[in-house]
């Protein structure tokens, strides 16, 4: 399949690469002090520069995900505080992992839904729906809605691919703990075309609530996945 065409808020090729990595090693297909492969085959199979590569590299350096032994090579060095962009995202290809990137199809600021949990008091929240692409596969719809208190006006330029990473960098919060709730429920009537899933049929379905780091639950997410392209996943440890 095609890549789809990058949106503006595309992560840059480099983090891009960071946190497919970072998600192979949570998925457990790298162990901890297991020697990755050699930069040059990582850059061949990534398809880009070696200096790139080696900035992905860094970055997981600085994340502890990696330890660099000078003359030997980049070792798998799992730490407590180890964080990446996408630690709280729990869906993942059949085969494992998948780099995940998004689509964003629409952002309102509307009231918030009557059945939704309490997340905030104001009453209004922005809403974002999204298409989530697991290795460019579509893979799931999402419909995230966030406490309008963070701000008057949030437009679709100012969203990256990672909301999470949004939210950092637009409002300085960030996503601290989070409580799903997993079972099934129809596709929504908003789906788009490149979905795998009709209007009405059966999809593995997640109820999200999730706290910032000021203490107060900001976000309310449901998300709608394809069970024939990914998977719910939590590991505990």
């Amino acid at each position: 399949m095609a890549n789809p065409t990058p949106s503006p808020g595309s992560l840059p090729t480099y983090v891009q690469i960071s946190e497919a990595i970072a998600r192979r090693i949570t998925a457990g297909q790298w162990l901890d002090g297991e020697r990755l492969p050699t930069e040059r085959a990582m850059a061949a199979e990534f398809g880009v520069a070696v200096g790139t590569l080696r900035k992905a590299l860094s970055r997981l350096q600085d994340q502890k995900l990696l330890r660099r032994l000078q003359g030997s090579g980049n070792y798998i060095n799992i730490a407590p505080q180890a964080a990446n962009i996408y630690s709280f995202f729990r869906l993942e290809s059949l085969s494992g992992a998948g780099l995940p990137t998004a689509q964003l199809l629409s952002v309102d600021r509307l009231p918030k839904p009557i059945d939704a949990p309490y997340f905030g008091a104001n009453p209004a929240a922005f809403r974002f729906r999204r298409l989530r692409f697991l290795d460019h596969h579509p893979a799931a719809l999402e419909e995230i809605w966030l406490d309008g208190s963070v701000a008057d006006h949030i437009a679709p330029e100012e969203i990256s691919e990672s909301l999470y990473h949004t939210y950092q960098t637009r409002f300085g919060l960030w996503i601290v703990r989070a409580e799903d709730h997993v079972s099934f429920a129809p596709t929504p009537t908003w789906g788009v075309d490149q979905f795998g899933l009709r209007p009405g049929e059966t999809a593995g379905y997640v109820e999200r609530i999730a706290w910032a780091n000021t203490g107060a639950a900001l976000e309310f997410s449901r998300n709608w996945y394809d069970p024939s392209v990914s998977r719910y996943v939590a590991r505990i440890k």
